[in-house]
C-alpha cells in the first residue's frame, strides 16, 4: 500500500518495465536503456492572448526509444500535465506500439494549459508556437505526434501546417490525427474505442460472457468512452452508467449511447440524463456490472477503491487508469484486466495506417481501415492471451513481457546490447 502512495506515473512505468525484464531474464543493459527516455525536451514559449497580454506556456516532448522505428505518440493539453507524466506516457506508447507490432518507438508531448478557458485563436497560436519549439526533433522519420487529451484534428491541422511552413513543403506524414481533407485516415476518430471493443469481445469469448445483455459502465464519456459505448451497445450490451468531468448518470435498465452523446452535446455533461440518477465517479467504478471501461485519465482504480470494483472485465481505453496495487488485487480476484497497452492501442494503430497512407499518397476506405484494425487487434490479443495462459501471469504482465521482448530483440539486432 505504501508503495502505491509514493509512485507517480513515471515510477509506475519504470516498475512495469523492470518487472517484465526480470520475468524474461533480460540483460541489465536493456532495463538501463528503457527506464528513461532517450531524449526529453522541455520548452517555454510566449503566446499573445486576445486581451493583448502575453502568457508564457511550458511544454514537453518525450522520446522514449527508437529501437523499433521513429517515435509515435499524442499531444496532451491539460492544466495538470507535467514532465513525469509525459515521460511515463511515452514509455507506455513504446510498449503499446510493440504490443501491436508497429514499427514505432514511444513518444508523447504536452502543454500545461487550460484550453477550456482559451479562445480558438489563442489555442491556434499556442499550438503553432509549440510546434515551432519542438520542430527540430519531430518529423515523419523522427517522431510523429498525434491528438490526445484535449487535442483534436483541428489542432493537429494547425500543427501540421506550421511544421510544413518550417520545412518549406507540405508534409502530411509529420503528424497524424488530421482532418480527412488534409490527409487524415478514415476511421481514425473512432479507432481507440473500436479497438478496445474488439479486445473486450475477444476476452468475453474466452471467459464465456455473452455480450448480448451484458451490463457496461463507462468511466469518462469523451471521444473514446462515448464511441466505445456505441460499439459495445451494437454488440447487444447495455450501458448502465457513464460519467464525465461534471458528473455521472446511472440507470440499471440501460441508456442509449447515442442519446447520451446528444444530451451531452446540448448540456455539456451526461449528468442529469433523463431517466438516470446522479452518482459519484467512485460509485460508478463500484457498480455491479459485467464490463467496466475506464476511458478518462490515469490512476482511477487504486488501492482505495479497488475493493468495491465488481466488474468481470475491465477494458482500459485510457492510459494507466489502474495502479499496480489495484491491478494485483484484481488479478488475485480473477478479474480480467485488459491493459491499456493492448486495449487502447486502436488509436495508434490507425495513426500508423494514416502515416503509411500519407507516405504512399494512397488512401483506404473506412471499411478497409476497420478491417485491418480488427485483424491486428485480434492477433495482438491472441498473442498476449496465449502468454497469459502459458506463463500463468496477468494480462498486463503478459502484454509487457511480449512488448519488452520485441523491443529487446530490436536492440540486440542494432548492436545496442
Amino acid at each position: 500500500m505504501m508503495l502505491e502512495k509514493t509512485l507517480n506515473t513515471y515510477e509506475i512505468a519504470k516498475k512495469q518495465i523492470a518487472d517484465a525484464c526480470d520475468a524474461l531474464g533480460l540483460e541489465p543493459a536493456i532495463y538501463e536503456q528503457l527506464k528513461q527516455p532517450k531524449r526529453f525536451l522541455e520548452v517555454s514559449f510566449p503566446v499573445k492572448m486576445d486581451d493583448g497580454s502575453v502568457e508564457v506556456f511550458t511544454g514537453w516532448r518525450s522520446q522514449h526509444t527508437d529501437a523499433l522505428g521513429p517515435c509515435k505518440g499524442g499531444m496532451r493539453f491539460h492544466p495538470d500535465t507535467n514532465a513525469d507524466e509525459v515521460k511515463a506516457l511515452s514509455m507506455w506508447m513504446t510498449f503499446k506500439c510493440a504490443t501491436l507490432g508497429l514499427p514505432y518507438g514511444g513518444g508523447k508531448g504536452g502543454i500545461r494549459c487550460n484550453v477550456k478557458e482559451m479562445s480558438q485563436g489563442e489555442i491556434q497560436q499556442m499550438s503553432r508556437a509549440f510546434t515551432d519549439a519542438i520542430s527540430p526533433i519531430i518529423g515523419p522519420e523522427k517522431d510523429i505526434p498525434a491528438p490526445e487529451v484535449y487535442t483534436n484534428p483541428q489542432i493537429i491541422a494547425w500543427m501540421t501546417d506550421e511544421f510544413s511552413k518550417l520545412v518549406g513543403h507540405w508534409t502530411p506524414g509529420a503528424l497524424t490525427g488530421k482532418p480527412l481533407i488534409l490527409g487524415g485516415s478514415a476511421g481514425r476518430n473512432t479507432a481507440t474505442a473500436r479497438g478496445c471493443v474488439f479486445i473486450i469481445r475477444e476476452a468475453a469469448r474466452r471467459l464465456g460472457i455473452e455480450l448480448k445483455g451484458a451490463t457496461v459502465a463507462v468511466e469518462g464519456f469523451g471521444n473514446a468512452g462515448s464511441f466505445a459505448a456505441r460499439f459495445i451497445e451494437g454488440l447487444g450490451a447495455r450501458i448502465v452508467a457513464c460519467n464525465d468531468s461534471k458528473g455521472a448518470a446511472h440507470n440499471p435498465c440501460g441508456m442509449s449511447a447515442a442519446a447520451l452523446s446528444e444530451f451531452k452535446l446540448k448540456t455539456g455533461t451526461v449528468r442529469g440524463f433523463p431517466g438516470s440518477r446522479d452518482i459519484t465517479s467512485d460509485d460508478l467504478l463500484n457498480l455491479d456490472c459485467d464490463i467496466l471501461i475506464p476511458a478518462a485519465l490515469e490512476n482511477r482504480i487504486t488501492s482505495k477503491n479497488v475493493s468495491g470494483v465488481r466488474a468481470k472485465i475491465i477494458g482500459e481505453a485510457a492510459n494507466g487508469p489502474t495502479t499496480p496495487e489495484a491491478d494485483r488485487v484484481l488479478y488475485e480476484r480473477g478479474v480480467m484486466v485488459l491493459p491499456d497497452i493492448l486495449a487502447s492501442a486502436g488509436g495508434v494503430t490507425v495513426s500508423y495506417f494514416e502515416w503509411v497512407q500519407n507516405l504512399m499518397n494512397l488512401y483506404w476506405s473506412e471499411e478497409e481501415v476497420n478491417s485491418r484494425l480488427e485483424r491486428m487487434m485480434t492477433q495482438a490479443f491472441e498473442s498476449v492471451y496465449d502468454l497469459h495462459r502459458t506463463r500463468g501471469v496477468s494480462m498486463r504482465d503478459a502484454a509487457y513481457m511480449n512488448a519488452v521482448n520485441r523491443v529487446a530483440l530490436a536492440m540486440r539486432a542494432r548492436g545496442w546490447i
